[in-house]
Parts: C-alpha cells; structure tokens; sequence
C-alpha cells in the first residue's frame, strides 16, 4: 500500500484525491494546506473548468501540515502528490525529493527550465522518481491513438496537428503572469508540447507567429521542425476573448496509412463532441473505435496508476517523465522566442 501525501487542496489536489478513492493500492494518508478550513475538510469552495465541486472530506485520519518542511519530513509517505501553483513546483518537488520521497508533481513541471533541470537533477541525486503529471495521454482518444500508432498496423508517422484553445480564463487572476503561471504557452499549449514530444521525438527547431499579452504569447501557431523531413507538426494554442467557447481541442494525426482525427468542446457551457474518434484508412474505409465508458476523473486514475507502476518497478514512467515534462518547457520557451524575434528559432 502506497501512502500519499497531498501538498495544495485546490482545484487540482481535489481531482487527484477523487482518483485516488478508486485505486487500490495507495491511500491519501497526509495533507499540507495554509487553508485551515480547507485543512479541516471543508472543500465546498474548490470548483474548476471541469468535474465536480468540492465537498466536505473526512479527514480525520489523515496528517495535516500547514507547513511543507513537516510534512515532507513524515515517516508515513511514500509519494509526494505536489498540486501547488506552477510558480512553487520546483522549490517543493526539490525538498521533498531530498526528503526520500518519490515526487508527483502536477503541470506544468516549473516555469523556468533551469528549474525543471534542477527536479531532474534532484531526482537523480537521491535516487528517487519525479513524475509529471501529463494527463493528457491517458484521456481515452490519446490513449488510442497512442495504441494505433505504437501498433504499427497503420506505418509509422508523417505528421499531424494539434489544437487547444480556451476563453479567457477570468478567474485566474495570474493566467499571464510570467512568473507565477506562464500563460497560455505554459499552462495550455504544454499538455500538446508534451504529447508533440512524446509521439515525434524532440524537434531541432520551432517557428511561431502570434500575439503577445504583455510578457506571455496570447495565442499562436507553431510548425516543429524534425531530423527526419518527412515530419510535417503543427499546433494552434492560445486565448480568445470570447466566452462562448470555453475550450476546445483535438489533433489530425498523419500515419503513412490513415489519419486519425478528434475535436472535443465546451460550447455555451455545454460539453460539445465535434469528431469523435474517427479513423480514416488507406482503403477508404472509416472506422470509429468504442472507447468504452469513461469520465472525467478516469484520465487522472489511470496517470495515478502509471506514477504506482514506475515507483513500484523502481524505474521512470516512459510517459511522465521528468526529462519529457522538461523538454515540453524547453519548446515552449522557445515557441515564445520565435513569436517575439518573428523567425525561426533552432532547439
């Protein structure tokens, strides 16, 4: 039995908590918050852009830390669950990797990549895994197509294009602030550089074009340039100013025999599926995979499920690695640099 402990019950440590309540093998047993009444159980004001609101938790056998340095010092954890702001994550993840702990750290990995090197460095010095937590391959038309393409039965792959857009996020006071969350390169357009990087291997170089909002990209479209020039990767990412499109994205995947393609949105409040998952093969035939039952929490069940497979087989989860997570900071620095110099920018 993996015991958990959770630093930061916000938005996110409450999806990961409601995970959590369906594995078998890992129990929330501590919990780190400067909230007391949060600390105390009452979760009722955690809402966010999907799943739901909070609620009033038993936490009566759990440890509760006000302050990280105890916490990361109790005997009882086995994995560290890091749900802090973006801005905290790579302070704490270092700590509680000093600590002995095995690290879980939500996206994005830190806002800077001298301090996403410093968590892979850290990880490695204390022997410890540090995993990012990346959900977006574990949703279930990632996770097919992930499993098309590793098949093989399709060839292998020639491209593809990847989109995410939101409305602006008004009640996230420091979307755009450099420092403390990284705006839509960061916080957004990461979950696809990651998946860019997963899928295609590293590009040698990027070229953006987009709009600045003060220091961050607003929104922008991006080519990724490959070793091999048979890769033709796009992605579109970003913000716009109305709020009758809260979010949207969806890729087209190029594989040498067929094209896979899925587009999913939340329009005027209602979730909208625009192209389930559609495969269009090279005999002209189209093919729409049953995906099974799922909801909103089962990606993050399975991501909990891939961050207990690495720990337990004491070696890096091929998926949520830090050395991925770092490089999708990487391209997402350097998408910004080509924005502002207006060329391109080699990796």
């Amino acid at each position: 039995m993996f015991k958990i402990g959770i630093a930061g019950v916000g938005f996110m440590g409450w999806i990961h908590y409601l995970a959590y309540q369906r594995i078998r093998g890992a129990r929330v047993t501590a919990l780190c918050e400067q909230n007391r009444k949060r600390l105390t159980g009452d979760w009722r004001d955690i809402q966010g852009n999907f799943g739901p609101r909070g609620e009033t938790v038993d936490v009566s056998k759990m440890a509760r830390y006000e302050d990280f340095d105890q916490f990361c010092t109790d005997p009882s954890i086995d994995i560290v669950d890091i749900c802090l702001p973006p801005s905290a994550h790579a302070a704490a993840a270092v700590k509680a990797l000093e600590h002995g702990k095995h690290v879980f750290c939500e996206k994005p990995m830190a806002l800077t990549t001298a301090d996403c090197q410093r968590m892979v460095q850290a990880a490695e010095k204390a022997n410890r895994l540090i995993m990012i937590g990346h959900v977006l391959p574990m949703f279930a038309e990632y996770q097919h197509a992930r499993k098309l393409i590793a098949g093989g039965r399709y060839g292998t792959l020639i491209g593809g294009n990847f989109k995410r857009v939101i409305s602006d996020p008004l009640w996230l006071k420091d979307f755009y602030d450099p420092k403390l969350v990284g705006g839509p390169m960061l916080d957004l357009h990461v979950h696809d550089a990651h998946l860019i990087r997963l899928l295609y291997g590293m590009p040698t170089a990027v070229m953006s074009q987009g709009r600045m909002r003060g220091e961050v990209v607003e929104y922008f479209n991006t080519m990724f340039q490959f070793t091999d020039p048979r890769l033709v990767v796009t992605a579109t990412s970003g913000v716009i100013n109305q709020q009758g499109r809260a979010f949207l994205h969806g890729f087209e995947i190029h594989l040498e025999k067929a094209t896979l393609v899925y587009e999913f949105g939340v329009i005027g409040g209602e979730a909208t599926p625009l192209m389930p998952l559609t495969v269009f093969d090279s005999q002209g035939k189209v093919h729409r995979p049953n995906l099974g039952v799922n909801d909103e929490i089962s990606p993050f069940v399975a991501e909990i499920k891939e961050v207990l497979q690495a720990v337990r087989a004491g070696s890096p989860s091929p998926i949520l690695g830090g050395d991925l997570a770092r490089d999708a900071i990487v391209l997402g620095h350097k998408q910004t640099e080509s924005v502002r110099k207006g060329r391109r920018v080699a990796i």
